[in-house]
């Protein structure tokens, strides 16, 4: 796994302009790489999926929003594209939202989980 906000992983400074805006930062995070999850480092929800992709053989990248200065703001603008307050982990696929540990796992129980990650580059199976 990639870590972004983590001493031992890659870390991107949020941008430190007067305009910073969450939702901005969110997209270009998911952007960069094939499967992106915004995760809280104690969440045991976000430590499940990110098994999951691990035991898959796929390499996320995951960012710790408790390991950001401006993650909470994220994490706000995370549960607003839900749609929902329980907005951790979040998933990212080809820069495109799948969404949270529900829709993760129902993709995965109904076979179209593989498919994106494929598509994505994420896995060459």
């Amino acid at each position: 796994m990639n870590y972004q906000g983590d001493s031992w992983g890659r870390y991107s400074m949020p941008a430190r302009s007067i305009g910073w805006d969450p939702m901005e930062r969110v997209v270009k995070v998911a952007s960069e790489s094939a499967v992106v999850i915004f995760s809280l480092s104690s969440c045991c929800m976000c430590h499940a999926v990110k098994r999951l992709f691990c035991g898959m053989g796929v390499n996320p990248t995951v960012f710790e929003l408790d390991h950001d200065p401006r993650g909470k703001d994220m994490e706000t603008a995370l549960s607003w594209l839900l749609g929902n307050s329980q907005a951790l982990p979040v998933v990212f696929i080809g820069g495109r939202l799948i969404g949270g540990m529900d829709r993760v796992m129902a993709s995965h129980i109904n076979g179209t989980l593989v498919p994106l990650l494929k598509e994505a580059g994420a896995l060459w199976l």
